[in-house]
């Protein structure tokens, strides 16, 4: 690598979607998806978060190797990615690297908007501590710049400029 890269800026890694899921209304069962529709200054079609082009938190994302160590925290398994209510678990690349940052999934351009914190329900869909858990592992935000599909399998990567 040659001196002249700026480290905080330098993300060469190529995530993939291990996991989608969306939910229709406030507090419903996340529903695990092979893909999703999203659109531009909205969302994932069909998710309740997808309000519209004022709200940052349009998909959200978390990390998959997150996974076992809020498991670990918690002395459990790792964690079914449906009770963290995030729309798609990426794996391979670290996603606090993406704020942000524009990059693609599939053939969808988001940017990430800021740290997805954890809500009160990871007490519930937790258990006790769940949400001290989660704190510093809650993924991403983004918002949607260019609409189309992902799916389970697609590349995530960091676009230049």
């Amino acid at each position: 690598m040659s001196a002249d890269k700026d480290l905080k800026t330098y993300v060469p890694q190529v995530g993939r979607v291990e996991w989608i899921g969306i939910s229709d209304a406030r507090m419903a069962t996340i529903q695990p998806k092979d893909e999703v529709e999203i659109v531009v200054g909205h969302g994932i079609v069909g998710e309740h978060h997808a309000q519209g082009d004022n709200s940052k938190r349009q998909v959200t994302l978390i990390q998959h190797e997150h996974l076992p160590f809020i498991g670990a925290i918690l002395g459990r398994d790792p964690i079914d990615p449906g009770l963290l209510r995030r729309n798609i678990v990426v794996s391979g690349i670290n996603l606090i690297a993406l704020k942000d940052r524009k990059f693609s999934i599939g053939n969808v351009v988001l940017e990430g908007t800021g740290p997805c914190a954890p809500c009160s329900r990871m007490e519930y869909n937790l258990g006790d501590g769940g949400y001290a858990a989660m704190r510093g592992h809650g993924g991403i935000c983004t918002i949607v710049l260019e609409a189309g599909t992902v799916r389970v399998g697609d590349a995530v990567r960091v676009l230049e400029g």
